[in-house]
């Protein structure tokens, strides 16, 4: 008698189950990783507890929405789920702001105007509650697409619909006095472009504004004489500016690295930490241990690299496009964050990081947060088919009898 009012009242314990186990998934994992900037001269010695008054940032890169394009699939399973886990990361969390590194879109080079506001209307489904808050949105490869169809007029129609970006797809703010400045740095990669020339007017002008701002008034040199014309060489006048006392920089591509760096980190990243939740592995920057050639198209070219270092003297890099997380420290100390995909169409376990700037420090805590396994939800939602249509045979079968 017990058996059988257990089995009937198996698809609301079900039901219920899976309702709990919903809102278990859709709240982020979250682990605060070690600081690899041991030796940076602006490394804040002994850690603290949070103040209100730090900048906390929660940092994500390729939703790859694909708007009007989109199946059942995604619109009712993956959409669903991540507007759910951003929702649960803005409550349990409570950024300040929200900045998404690039490709917004999975094919956004290709869709027409018309298509593009599908996309962004997505975008701000998603999104929900942080449309509240600051933010900032760069430009991706497949938002602007590479560097045989890159257009400068759809580059600025599309700039215009992000907050805080210029005509190049460019962007400098500050909030809670940490500066910032983004980089449309897919056109970085594209030689004589004119685009690129529009952003390395905007590292010039940062540059200039850096040294001006950390001289005394009587040793800033004019403006105009800091710096010679850019060439397609990038061509520079000697910076005195110490590393690590520019902008935090956000980025598209990662910064160029030698292979010796890379299989320096992915051993070092593997063995250091375990950043599993939800049944997950252990975070791997599997691309870097890679041994092929290097490819232009999966990070900043070594010129521009040097440039950029040499210009801006970032205080942290954040960047993105190759899916993966990584913490790398450059040769100067600078650290340089990749975010990993926000998304299930590439990844089975998607992530973001969450930055925390310290109060009059120049210190940065950063924390990656795993995502749900997208196989494990699907393996959860299977198993409960599967016990529903047991208790619905067990059901039929006792009313025939």
């Amino acid at each position: 008698m017990v058996a059988v009012e257990w089995r009937s009242l198996l698809p609301v314990i079900l039901v219920s189950s899976l309702i709990v186990y919903e809102e278990w998934v859709s709240f982020p994992s979250c682990r605060l990783l070690p600081d690899t900037t041991a030796n940076h001269p602006n490394k804040h010695v002994g850690r603290e507890d949070d103040s209100p008054q730090d900048l906390k940032v929660m940092i994500a890169a390729n939703l790859l929405l694909l708007g009007s394009e989109a199946g059942f699939v995604n619109l009712h399973f993956r959409y669903y789920h991540m507007a759910k886990i951003f929702k649960r990361s803005f409550q349990s969390l409570k950024p300040d702001m929200l900045l998404v590194l690039g490709d917004v879109s999975a094919k956004g080079s290709e869709l027409s105007r018309t298509e593009w506001f599908s996309v962004l209307q997505q975008l701000n489904d998603m999104l929900g509650p942080f449309l509240e808050l600051p933010l900032h949105i760069i430009l991706g490869d497949r938002d602007v697409g590479e560097c045989s169809g890159l257009d400068g007029k759809f580059v600025n129609w599309l700039a215009k619909r992000f907050p805080g970006l210029d005509s190049s797809g460019c962007g400098a703010f500050e909030i809670s006095n940490i500066s910032f400045v983004s980089l449309n740095d897919v056109a970085l990669l594209c030689g004589n472009n004119k685009l690129r020339f529009g952003v390395e007017k905007v590292i010039e002008r940062e540059s200039m504004d850096l040294q001006v701002e950390t001289k005394d008034t009587s040793e800033a040199k004019d403006k105009s004489d800091m710096f010679r014309e850019l060439s397609y060489d990038f061509e520079w006048r000697e910076n005195a500016v110490t590393s690590g006392s520019g902008p935090v920089l956000l980025l598209h591509f990662p910064l160029y690295r030698s292979r010796n760096t890379y299989l320096k980190e992915g051993s070092t990243l593997k063995s250091t930490f375990d950043l599993s939740e939800h049944g997950s592995t252990s975070v791997e920057s599997r691309g870097f241990s890679e041994t092929g050639p290097y490819d232009l198209s999966q990070t900043i070219p070594p010129n521009a690299t040097e440039y950029i270092f040499h210009a801006l003297k970032p205080r942290i890099i954040f960047s993105a496009h190759r899916h993966e997380f990584s913490d790398h420290t450059h040769p100067d100390g600078t650290r340089e964050v990749m975010v990993p995909a926000m998304t299930w169409t590439v990844r089975d376990d998607p992530g973001f990081i969450v930055a925390t700037f310290r109060e009059n420090r120049s210190a940065v805590s950063v924390t990656y947060c795993a995502v749900a396994r997208e196989s494990h939800i699907l393996i959860a939602y299977t198993s409960a088919l599967i016990l529903f249509l047991f208790s619905l045979l067990c059901q039929i079968h006792k009313n025939k009898n």
